[in-house]
């Protein structure tokens, strides 16, 4: 079979399951590692900038002890021109520095912007752009003889530029390096996860639409052995469906065949004759054959049903005796007819109604209607509908009792199966052996179970439905 165009081009437009884990699980990771770079260079930048400003700080401490009292009695900064250049000495940055009176003027240094110090605080820092250059300065409080002097000082930041750049590098690359071998070991990891779903995918497009056979699922993950199971559970299934569209398919074809040429001979015995006698015997008894052949399919659609019951049972709290008087009313007139006494027993007794099941109605009743059109097939002149609880205390029991000759012990059992007639079944010529199969296989959906018994004396034959009681 050739696919259809738009849904190719609708399958390839799709991104792979294992596209769509990778960007699900790297989205994030790519997140965290940018988040981490980020906290891990501004963490570091803080620190280093703390170093240099200590550095700045130190050096502004170192010019300040010189700042003093000379011999001439004014305060002033106490170096020769080699002690300044060797304490401002520094191999890769510019040094700038000035000392100022308590009045502001400069005693010292060269030309700096001023800057302030709060009051109650020694130091303090700012950035400053001076000749063209971006520094780094501190302003320190410094006291001489009870007077505030303050000492400025100022670096250039080219290495405190270059540290961050390098931190950023030696941060970002390694991070990004762990990122990449953990794609591509993701991107591996989940190609092998995932290879047992391609392989059941396989199987299952390769394989004939007749094999409903099990599929063979290897360990690998929960979810994947779970899709196995779920796809052999369908077609289970399917393969339960399709046996019993066979046997229903089959059993009609060859069940229908007698009836139907029983029919077929019967017309044409009729058309050979001119006495309107003969064509109204005929007549009967094709209309005899009709209505056999009718319960014949009616039992026969039964029993499909009853095997494919078990997706669409609608379970609810019923009352037995409404069943039970329901089915009373339905096969009275019948029962009138054959000269039958139908009735019902324990359906008014009190705590009837307490009698509760769970189960389908339509499913019990049809159980009842198979039972009740037995036992006015083989059964004696008196059939009872029967309530009762028990056997066991959490049980409720549906019983059909007729005074007819029974059935031996030895054979209820064969009796429960598909296509299985008793010796009064086979000398009349009536039914197909369907009905207790049936009655039995609804029972079997719905939780319950039939029994086969001796009734109580004179005789005759108890079929009981035995149902777990609901709850209160």
């Amino acid at each position: 079979m050739i696919p259809h165009e738009g849904a190719g081009a609708a399958v390839s437009a799709s991104p792979s399951l294992r596209t769509r884990v990778l960007r699900h699980v790297m989205l994030p990771l790519a997140l965290a590692w940018l988040a981490g770079a980020v906290v891990t260079l501004v963490v570091s930048s803080h620190f280093t900038e703390q170093a240099f400003d200590r550095a700045l700080l130190d050096d502004a401490y170192s010019i300040a002890s010189h700042v003093r009292t000379g011999s001439d009695g004014r305060v002033g900064l106490q170096l020769s021109a080699n002690e300044l250049r060797a304490a401002l000495f520094d191999q890769a940055e510019s040094v700038h520095f000035s000392v100022l009176g308590p009045d502001g003027q400069r005693l010292a240094g060269g030309e700096l912007p001023d800057l302030p110090v709060p009051p109650g605080e020694s130091y303090r820092y700012r950035e400053i752009v001076h000749e063209g250059q971006l520094m780094r300065m501190v302003a320190l409080r410094h006291t001489v003889e009870g007077r505030a002097y303050r000492v400025l000082m100022a670096h250039t930041t080219r290495v405190r530029g270059a540290l961050g750049q390098q931190l950023l590098l030696y941060a970002a690359l390694p991070q990004l390096l762990l990122l990449v071998l953990l794609v591509l070991w993701l991107r591996r990891g989940i190609g092998r996860d995932l290879a047992p779903l391609h392989r059941l995918q396989t199987a299952l497009s390769h394989r004939d639409a007749r094999d409903l056979s099990p599929v063979q699922v290897p360990p690998s993950t929960q979810e994947i052995e779970q899709l196995g199971q779920t796809v052999n559970a369908l077609f289970a299934r399917v393969e339960h469906s399709v046996r019993a569209q066979r046997e229903f398919a089959g059993n009609v074809a060859h069940e229908l065949r007698t009836p139907l040429a029983g029919i077929r001979a019967l017309a044409d015995y009729g058309l050979g004759h001119t006495d309107p006698a003969v064509w109204r015997q005929q007549l009967q008894q094709v209309a005899g054959s009709v209505v056999r052949a009718s319960h014949l399919v009616d039992q026969l659609l039964a029993l499909a049903l009853a095997d494919e019951g078990e997706q669409a049972l609608r379970r609810e709290r019923l009352s037995p005796a409404e069943l039970l008087q329901q089915a009373v009313l339905r096969h009275l007139d019948k029962a009138d007819r054959q000269g039958v006494d139908l009735g019902a027993r324990g359906v008014d007794a009190e705590g009837a109604e307490a009698l509760a099941i769970v189960a389908d109605a339509a499913l019990v009743g049809a159980m009842l209607d198979n039972l009740i059109d037995n036992a006015l097939r083989y059964g004696g002149r008196m059939l009872t509908l029967e309530l009762a609880a028990g056997p066991a205390q959490d049980e409720v029991t549906l019983a059909v009792v007729d005074d007819g000759p029974g059935i031996p012990e030895t054979a209820r059992r064969a009796l429960l199966q598909r296509w299985s007639q008793g010796i009064d079944g086979q000398r009349l010529g009536q039914g197909a052996g369907l009905g207790l199969s049936i009655v039995a296989r609804y029972a079997q959906l719905l939780g319950a179970r039939l029994w086969l018994e001796d009734a109580a004396p004179p005789g005759g034959l108890r079929a009981a439905l035995v149902f777990p009681r609901a709850p209160d």
